[in-house]
């Protein structure tokens, strides 16, 4: 990632969007990153599109991105999509990074795009149960079952469950019984996400919320309650990635440097090996491609589907020893102001999260970060910032995952 940097980001806000398209979404947010980019969509020379659920939700099986970005005007050049789970939009940011990199063009677009919510609840609830291995559906659900005990009280809500929501109670509660981590540290990161949300505009979510509310809600997945767990949303997200000679001398003030861009799946491991977890091994390979550790990180925006997630994965970026989650956010360390703020933007939890454009809020919120331009939500002297985005699930852990690591403008890439 030598001398690439991201010149412009846009998103639109994320939620329950009923009039919007996937098309008019895509517009929004490609018009808004060409715009803080300072260019025009004949300056772009290939695009990448992340979309997940468009052909299951609206029979827009192929051709996602040519259909929702020529319609916008854009034409001619090279349009490749993308699906990668919920880490697509982050695998989108990759591909465009890699093409300018290699030298196929100067300047590229990645775009995250999702309309997920429709009439149909059932339908739309069935996107995720397609993100597994589906040819083994029920053995999978059994070995998950068969790590913990699980509680009498847990029934299904209304006779429905959630796949992933069981997924990552299932995940919390091994953490749980190894560590001693408690529901109330799950609460914690929610809180402090609902509250970093407050001063974010484009949140699905903008209420404050205290541990004892959060503790208090419905239970979804034991022991994971409803303001713990990502809502389903609409919206996308856009980054323009530029190389080094082609910056302008105005661009070249707030261009912020890709230091490392990791995409890996994981390895067949036992659930108690936390230490072999593919957000771990590539967090590792990301920080040496980087030239940078986790002390030097000042602020995160990681995969928080659940407040399980984020505790783990701050563990998983070496924020602070395994199983030392729940003591670091019940420290304080996390939330804004802390030693190292985790999803100042309100993360999935709060923020929303449209599956396909995720990753690139997330790049988003960091780009906005490293300029300093974050206002109320400010992280102090952020010099560098690290994304974690994971998607789908295999084995113990997620089915793929991408670690993104960038410093503020003036860092040599």
């Amino acid at each position: 990632m030598k001398d690439i940097y991201i010149i412009g980001v846009g998103m639109t806000p994320f939620g329950k969007q009923p009039q919007q398209t996937v098309k008019n979404l895509t517009a929004t947010a490609v018009t808004a990153a060409l715009s803080d980019a300072g260019l025009t969509l004949e300056n772009l020379g290939a695009a990448f599109f992340a979309n997940t659920g468009q052909g299951l939700l609206e029979g827009q099986q192929l051709v996602r991105g040519q259909v929702a970005l020529r319609d916008m005007g854009l034409q001619s050049i090279p349009v490749i999509n993308v699906e990668n789970a919920c880490a697509s939009a982050s695998s989108a940011l990759q591909l465009a990074c890699q093409a300018v990199a290699a030298g196929q063009t100067p300047v590229a677009l990645a775009v995250g795009a999702e309309k997920m919510v429709i009439e149909d609840r059932l339908k739309m609830f069935s996107l995720f149960d397609t993100a597994w291995d589906v040819s083994t559906a029920d053995e999978n659900y059994r070995r998950l079952q068969a790590m913990v005990e699980t509680p009498e009280s847990d029934q299904p809500v209304d006779g429905q469950r959630s796949l992933f929501m069981d997924i990552y109670a299932f995940l919390a509660r091994l953490h749980m019984e190894h560590f001693g981590t408690t529901q109330e540290h799950l609460a914690m990161v929610a809180a402090k996400n609902h509250t970093h949300s407050v001063n974010n505009p484009l949140s699905q979510y903008r209420q404050a919320m205290t541990v004892d509310e959060v503790m208090a809600a419905r239970t979804i997945s034991w022991p994971l309650t409803l303001p713990m767990c990502a809502p389903v949303s609409d919206g996308a997200a856009a980054a323009i990635v530029c190389h080094g000679d082609a910056l302008t001398d105005a661009q070249r003030k707030r261009a912020v440097p890709v230091l490392a861009c990791e995409i890996g799946i994981g390895s067949d491991r036992q659930p108690e090996q936390f230490d072999q977890h593919l957000c771990r091994l590539i967090a590792s390979r990301a920080y040496e491609q980087a030239g940078v550790g986790p002390p030097d990180i000042s602020v995160a925006e990681v995969h928080d589907a659940t407040a399980f997630a984020e505790l783990q994965q701050t563990e998983n970026l070496g924020f602070c020893e395994l199983g030392a989650g729940g003591a670091l956010v019940a420290s304080g360390a996390t939330k804004l102001g802390g030693r190292i703020p985790v999803n100042p933007s309100g993360g999935l939890q709060s923020k929303g999260h449209p599956i396909g454009a995720t990753g690139l809020a997330q790049i988003n919120e960091l780009v906005t970060q490293l300029r300093g331009e974050a206002g109320k939500r400010q992280v102090e002297n952020a010099r560098f910032a690290v994304a974690e985005n994971g998607g789908g699930f295999h084995g113990f852990e997620e089915a793929v995952a991408a670690i993104t690591i960038l410093a503020e403008p003036g860092t040599r890439a």
